[in-house]
């Protein structure tokens, strides 16, 4: 067993997805990086259906054909029933990623960090960590009133355990906590943890063989299926693993959840989640000769945030800081996409691309995006659930959107000084225009309308409100509902899903990242704009045949470009 070091530039607690992917990115730039994970790995974790982006963020550190030969269950798709109409997600033969097996699939990143010159050290847990008070040395010291709070004072060092008995303290020059949901930093330090009450949930899993195969023999077979419960409190999956294994979980509202398990007596955890499968017939339907082959596991109040993800040499990553639902498998996409993050601004710290306090600033603003983004997709996703087959009847434009959005962060972030600028019915009406993305429309139409649109000026942002309520008026009901489907996509950004090329058109305080090796940190935007996909589009199969989501390797500032492509 080797020797943790005293000393290192980074040290990073937590070798999950979001930690053991920053250590990548930071030791392939040379940085001295220090990876200590309490767990001896395997070890298991929940989370196994992942999302395009994930082929896109393996591809930058050189890891994703490692995942390709491994043998975990490709993904292409899948089904997503959150109403009495089954919505078909669709990618293509390159829009394409995995379901895996965590253990696995986080060893694999876990041992990539090593190999890509990262000190790694599992079985290591880190207790205090020492933060001292800010000095006329420190060259943040003059600008520290430009941060906001919290700030705990400089971290210096942490001090380390193995259940062997043998510890010790490593100092460092930077910090990137990717802890989990112990959130060592923010929920010891920061102390800024907030929970959603609004996805207060409970969920139960487990794992089964033999159960039938859904679409068997179709386009989607050994696809994730996902099933609205019958009583709206939440739903159900269905991800297939390799070697005939499938993961079957209920998420439900905890409220109702508590109530229904007083109704029955003394029930089990087993008893409970049996009982839940009931309400899903599709799923249910699945499980005719099903073996349950594991205990059933559960999780509740996974749902929070905090009010920032960093302070000056902090950086707070993935479920750390924040952590939403399962639903469209945000966690590990958010702790890969804040991994990067963390070690992009760290790198512009130290090359002088920026002062610390901007790019601490830079990580914070571009984790808490992150986040509200995918709030909304799922609040949308999960109001559909809630509401059955209510339509969606509210119509905004993007400028009322994007008023609602700039304040709809920071209420969620925890930050009360602005509620009195968002009224509950305004917040409201932002799920409600997000949830049309999920609404499926024709592709000739969607085309007809997109070519109207064009040629009536209604895709220029600077165009005149009045003048482009008069161009609206022209349009018919059903262009007008078509237009809107397609904002809403456009809203939630649902490209990021499916690539990285966010990280490098954002611009946040000036500042966008330079994902090029060996150059890796902040730059000003060099005025290119990232391409605009409808994936949502392309996932309820409005799109030509032939056509998916397919990845080019143009080299040109980012290691990752994703296009709409053609076939053959």
């Amino acid at each position: 067993m080797s020797n943790i070091p005293e000393q290192c530039d980074v040290l990073i607690i937590g070798g999950g997805p979001g930690g053991a992917y920053s250590a990548c990115c930071l030791a392939r730039e040379g940085i001295d990086t220090v990876l200590l994970e309490a767990d001896v790995f395997p070890r298991y974790h929940i989370g196994e259906s992942m999302l395009p982006s994930m082929r896109h963020f393996l591809r930058f550190i050189d890891l994703d054909s490692t995942f390709d030969n491994y043998g975990f269950k490709i993904k292409k798709g899948g089904m997503f029933k959150m109403n009495s109409k089954p919505r078909v997600f669709a990618g293509g033969p390159q829009g394409y990623t995995w379901n895996i097996v965590r253990s696995e699939a986080d060893e694999l990143m876990f041992k990539h960090a090593a190999q890509s010159g990262a000190k790694t050290f599992d079985g290591v847990r880190v207790g205090d960590l020492e933060f001292r008070p800010w000095d006329k040395n420190d060259s943040v010291e003059q600008k520290l009133a430009e941060f906001p709070e919290p700030n705990p004072g400089r971290p210096t060092s942490a001090r380390w355990s193995r259940k062997d008995g043998t510890s010790g303290v490593i100092s460092f020059n930077y910090l990137v906590d990717a802890s989990g949901r112990a959130g060592l930093v923010s929920t010891k330090h920061y102390k800024n943890r907030r929970y959603n009450h609004g996805l207060k949930n409970i969920a139960s899993w487990g794992y089964w063989k033999n159960m039938e195969t859904y679409d068997l023999g179709g386009i989607h077979e050994d696809q994730p299926y996902f099933e609205a419960l019958a009583d709206a409190s939440g739903w159900a999956w269905t991800i297939p693993l390799h070697g005939d294994v499938v993961s079957v979980g209920v998420v439900r509202n905890q409220a109702i959840a508590t109530e229904e398990k007083k109704k029955m007596s003394s029930p089990s955890s087993k008893d409970i989640y049996l009982q839940n499968l009931k309400l899903v017939p599709g799923i249910k339907g699945l499980m005719k000769k099903a073996e349950l082959v594991s205990e059933v596991k559960s999780a509740s109040d996974w749902s929070y945030s905090a009010s920032s993800y960093a302070s000056p040499f902090v950086r707070v990553v993935g479920d750390a800081g924040c952590f939403i639902d399962p639903f469209f498998s945000s966690g590990v996409h958010l702790a890969m996409a804040s991994g990067l993050s963390a070690a992009a601004t760290i790198c512009a710290s130290r090359k002088g691309d920026s002062s610390e306090n901007t790019a601490a600033d830079w990580h914070s603003k571009k984790v808490a995006e992150g986040y509200t983004r995918f709030l909304l997709v799922v609040l949308s996703a999960l109001k559909q659930i809630k509401d059955q087959d209510d339509p969606v009847l509210t119509d905004w434009d993007e400028e009322t959107f994007d008023r609602a959005f700039s304040f709809f962060r920071p209420i969620i972030q925890g930050t009360v000084d602005v509620k009195a600028r968002l009224t509950e019915s305004e917040i409201s009406n932002t799920i409600n225009f997000c949830c049309r993305a999920f609404i499926p429309v024709p592709l000739e139409e969607k085309e007809a309308v997109l070519r109207k649109m064009e040629d009536l000026g209604l895709n220029n942002k600077d165009l005149d409100p009045k003048v482009k309520a008069t161009l609206e008026s022209s349009m018919s009901p059903q262009e007008l509902h078509i237009m809107n489907t397609v904002r809403a996509r456009e809203m939630l950004r649902s490209e990021d899903t499916i690539n990285i090329d966010a990280f490098s058109f954002d611009t946040i305080g000036g500042l966008t990242v330079n994902l090029q090796h060996g150059r890796l940190g902040l730059v000003k935007p060099s005025g290119q704009k990232a391409e605009k996909i409808d994936v949502l589009g392309l996932f309820h199969g409005e799109h030509r045949d032939g056509e998916s989501m397919d990845v080019s390797d143009n080299q040109d500032n980012s290691d990752a470009k994703v296009a709409v492509s053609m076939q053959a």
